[in-house]
């Protein structure tokens, strides 16, 4: 089977599927149709707004599906075989010769739970893209979690789905280094791109059933959460690798932010940049600052300073270190 002939459907939403999609596009690897979430409203003025993979679709000129609920209204429409041609613009040959049926769904952050009947509906199954080393971090924020643990080690898992949580067998894994200054961005990056490149390397053998797939300890399973806006507050009495670790992690969102106490006033200030120091002051306690040739650093609870790069009074515009000195701490 050579990969224009592939008949298959990519779920998938975020800037994490975008970089997946690219790259099997880039190897000819082109979905009958992509299902991705609804648009949702976005920023103050709620503008209805369109996932960042129905963007990219729409300029590829891929049809797309955009469904609520994957009941069995969508299980109709996506399935061909009891649909006939229902994948809107689909080519009459995409279903191909053989009797109408869809070889595999490709699943990368696609953000809703896909049920049984679904997962079932292709001939060879459903692969995901999964940015840890399987069984850990299963769930929602994997990359997040491990930033925010201090991993050293992370990586990608490419695995063939069932209807649990993260849970099915492996097909193939890459494991990575994390380096201490990473962020959420950089790392995100580099996984996606590793997890298209791994799951492109394999997909001829999976196709061809070559590949022995390994069942995952469960037992050793843990699992990452649902970030929420609160999960981007500091306290400074952590240790500071751990709120270095917190801005690494949360730095996209939900941002982090916190309290500086200025001129005997508390201001509310999101931290857009924080850079982990090995200056110590053991006269200073958790939370207060202190400018040192120019540099705005703030105590963390081990008494390590943290130096802030750039930050965001509450009401105003992002400013580097320099000029919240010059505007807000001048006496």
């Amino acid at each position: 089977m050579n990969n224009n002939s592939l008949k298959f459907i990519f779920f998938g939403s975020s800037e994490f599927s975008v970089i997946i999609l690219e790259e099997l596009l880039g190897q000819n690897y082109r979905p009958l149709t992509i299902v991705t979430t609804p648009d949702k409203p976005s920023g103050r003025k709620k503008i209805l707004t369109a996932t960042p993979v129905k963007i990219l679709a729409l300029k590829e000129n891929i049809p797309i599906l955009q469904p609520e609920k994957l009941d069995e209204d969508f299980l109709k429409t996506l399935d061909p075989r009891s649909a006939g041609l229902a994948l809107a613009g689909t080519r009459s040959e995409a279903v191909g010769n053989d009797e109408n049926e869809i070889d595999i769904f490709i699943v990368a952050s696609y953000g809703k739970i896909i049920p049984k009947n679904i997962l079932t509906l292709p001939r060879l199954g459903c692969l995901n893209i999964h940015p840890s080393l399987l069984p850990k971090y299963r769930g929602a924020s994997p990359i997040q979690t491990a930033l925010l643990n201090g991993d050293k080690e992370t990586g990608v898992t490419i695995m063939l789905m069932d209807e649990k949580l993260d849970h099915g067998p492996i097909l193939s894994s890459l494991a990575c280094p994390i380096a201490e200054t990473e962020n959420f961005l950089e790392l995100h990056n580099r996984l996606a791109i590793m997890g298209a490149e791994l799951l492109i390397k394999i997909l001829p053998d999976f196709l061809t059933n070559k590949i022995k797939m390994t069942e995952q300890n469960h037992a050793a399973a843990t699992f990452s959460k649902i970030i929420n806006k609160t999960d981007g507050e500091i306290s400074w009495q952590k240790p500071a690798r751990e709120i270095h670790n917190q801005w690494r992690a949360f730095h996209l969102w939900p941002g982090i932010f916190g309290e500086l106490i200025i001129k005997n006033k508390k201001i509310k200030i999101n931290f857009t940049v924080i850079n982990l120091t090995k200056n110590i002051n053991k006269n200073i306690l958790p939370g207060e600052y202190e400018i040192i040739n120019k540099k705005l650093y703030v105590a963390s609870g081990d008494k390590y300073l943290l130096e802030i790069i750039k930050l965001q009074p509450a009401g105003k515009k992002e400013m580097t270190a320099a000029e919240f000195i010059n505007g807000y701490l001048k006496i």
